[in-house]
């Protein structure tokens, strides 16, 4: 019986890309996790006292409640 080899070596240039492409990925994702904290935190910060008291959070709460 035959042993045949089922795997085979990336080619050249394959993992550089593929770290490069995770990298931008990465990047992106960070990007869009800053927006959406700065949009909620820009939405909180135009309630009033009473509004945020209704939701159960104060001013102090805004800045720690989007890091």
């Amino acid at each position: 019986m035959a042993a045949t080899e089922t795997t085979r070596p990336a080619p050249f240039g394959a993992i550089s890309i593929f770290r490069a492409v995770q990298a931008v990925s990465g990047l992106l994702a960070a990007i869009s996790t800053w927006n959406d904290a700065r949009v909620t935190r820009k939405a909180l910060s135009k309630l009033s006292d009473r509004e945020l008291d209704d939701i159960g959070l104060c001013r102090g709460d805004i800045e720690a409640l989007t890091r």
